[in-house]
């Protein structure tokens, strides 16, 4: 059957039609929709683990079992999972396993722009890219051949556009192939020294094995062209924009194996035309490759290693015609993006601030909480990184920072890598004050449930992590809740955890706003005569607020009611409808 298909939703569908058993992930944008997806499938064991590194783990486990199985993240998620990825190479796999990775060049949602091909090399793992949701499919199918084949774990590169977009599928059944019994294999599974010695010369042939296969793969294809003045070698997206632009103008050869890469496959292409192009977003990862060969491709010099590629920008520099995008005559005001109206971060960003603390911050959306007009966090690198980073910034300045410094974190963030982080200034003991910003989801993602909610993947009933008990466990005498729309309760908390000689967490605890169980009060309306004009509301930078004639106004589609522009308001202008005389 044919269905129009999002490439994460079509590479779910391979991930069922290929008998995938155990799926394990973390949520991560472009990558999110795969494990959502699978869930729905009765077939497919699916969970959201806490973080990269656990779910990567448990899909080995399931593979060990006997059991094909599957792990998704996004590109800075990888980097959590490195660890046990590099001992997977060595140990192999009993039934197949396949790693989902997507990157994000352009960084819509992401703070580097990552290649993540380096880990497939650096790793000596075989890596897929599909360019369309049709190959997302039948390359997630093929994964798990390859992995079996060559008794390894295999990625699937995909990339914000190809998860992201649509296009035609054709879906097929799926078929369960036979479990494969486990067998003790202390020499295969055991990675101690002496074994991992005599591991690593068949990791190096197995990658000799996959580069004579990528010679003869239809994954690697050649596409005639009737100029052979240029050839392009590209992938992914870029095939996608080089298709457009040039049509069969000139030859292409369209690499869906990035690594390993072929060898014999590509010097033949390189000999068939007069200049070699290499077309690909991000680094010049297939560019280098063919340098490695003794060929002097035209990669890097032409396309930029920033960002995302283009129609245009291929046209562009290859001197082709291409008919440009529509533009408006009109300039667009800029609209940076703002925590939702009703945001619970929001009150407690605005304590930090009236407090003139150093805020250091994580990864979510929270993060936010940087943007004018609170501009209270001046740090974010990675999850969990606010916690380990607070513990050495009072450490290096000690008296100076310890009372006016704090680290705000996720929930969900917090149970990804806060705890380590936690652990550290119990041990090491830093007064340092951690802010648990708990909205009951992981919110940045889309609302995945996570270990505090007390709900897995499906919104079943799961095991609930209780923050406060947790916290208390790990050494803390200190940890107290607050509600962030109470403006007051925030300010005092803040004021005493930093005066404390000793380190302490707060938890700011209210749900987010857009789930869909949180009832919200009525919304807000101005009383114009006693308002005043002074703009004391807008200080909260909710997008529910505005000022117009010089009087508040309040956007009633957008207002949730939650009441912290009321206590910012001198002059009580701000009332509930039931107030409303």
């Amino acid at each position: 059957m044919k269905k129009l298909m999002l490439g994460n939703a079509a590479a779910a569908r391979g991930l069922y039609e290929a008998g995938c058993a155990v799926i394990s992930s973390y949520p991560g944008t472009p990558s999110t929709e795969i494990t959502e997806e699978a869930a729905k499938y009765d077939e497919i064991y699916c969970e959201w683990a806490p973080n990269e590194k656990v779910a990567m783990e448990v899909a080995f486990g399931a593979s060990l079992a006997g059991k094909r199985s599957f792990c998704g993240m996004k590109h800075v998620g990888l980097n959590v999972a490195a660890d046990p990825l590099f001992t997977i190479s060595y140990t192999g796999v009993n039934a197949g396993m396949v790693i989902a990775v997507a990157d994000d060049p352009g960084m819509h949602s992401s703070q580097n722009e990552q290649d993540s091909r380096h880990y497939a090399k650096a790793a000596k793992l075989p890596m897929l890219e599909p360019a369309d949701s049709g190959e997302a499919l039948a390359f997630a199918k093929t994964a798990y051949e390859l992995s079996e084949r060559f008794d390894a774990p295999v990625f699937l590169k995909m990339c914000t556009r190809i998860a992201h977009s649509q296009s035609i599928v054709e879906t097929g059944e799926r078929i369960t192939p036979p479990e494969k019994p486990y067998e003790k294999n202390i020499a295969k599974y055991v990675m101690m020294p002496g074994n991992a010695i005599r591991r690593h010369p068949i990791v190096e042939e197995r990658t000799r094995q996959l580069i004579a296969f990528a010679e003869e793969s239809s994954l690697n294809r050649v596409e005639a062209g009737r100029d052979h003045s240029k050839g392009i070698i590209t992938s992914s997206t870029s095939y996608q924009y080089v298709k457009e632009v040039c049509g069969d103008t000139y030859p292409i050869l369209k690499l869906g194996m990035i690594w390993p890469l072929p060898e014999k496959k590509i010097r033949d292409f390189a000999a068939s035309v007069d200049q070699l192009i290499v077309v690909e977003e991000l680094d010049p990862f297939i560019e280098e490759h063919c340098r490695s060969l003794g060929l002097d491709p035209v990669g890097k010099a032409l396309f930029p290693i920033e960002g995302e590629l283009s129609q245009t920008i291929v046209a562009e520099k290859l001197g082709l015609p291409h008919e440009a995008g529509l533009r408006l005559d009109e300039a667009i005001p800029a609209r940076p993006p703002v925590m939702c109206a009703g945001c619970p971060h929001r009150g407690l960003f605005y304590t930090l601030n009236r407090n003139k603390c150093t805020v250091l911050g994580d990864i979510g959306c929270y993060t936010l909480g940087a943007v004018a007009p609170l501009s209270a966090i001046e740090m974010t690198a990675c999850m969990g990184a606010s916690i380990s980073a607070i513990h050495g910034f009072n450490k290096a300045l000690g008296q100076a920072s310890e009372g006016k410094t704090v680290a705000v974190i996720g929930d969900s963030t917090f149970m990804h890598s806060g705890m380590t982080g936690l652990a550290n200034i119990a041990y090491n003991q830093s007064n340092s004050t951690v802010i648990i910003l708990d909205n009951s989801i992981t919110g940045m993602t889309g609302h995945q449930q996570n270990p505090t909610t007390g709900y897995n993947i499906k919104g079943d009933p799961a095991g609930k992590i209780d923050l406060e008990s947790l916290c208390r466990a790990m050494g803390f005498q200190r940890v107290r809740v607050v509600d962030p729309y109470d403006l007051a309760q925030c300010d005092q908390a803040v004021k005493e955890e930093l005066a404390a000689e000793e380190p302490s967490v707060i938890i700011s605890r209210r749900p987010c706003a857009l789930l869909k169980y949180v009832k919200h009060k009525p919304p807000l309306t101005v009383v114009n005569d006693q308002c005043r004009g002074c703009q004391a509301c807008m200080r909260i930078g909710c997008p529910a607020i505005s000022m117009k004639h010089g009087k508040a106004r309040v956007d009633g589609t957008l207002c949730v009611g939650c009441g912290v522009c009321q206590q910012l308001c001198r002059f009580d202008a701000l009332q509930g409808t039931e107030k409303e005389g």
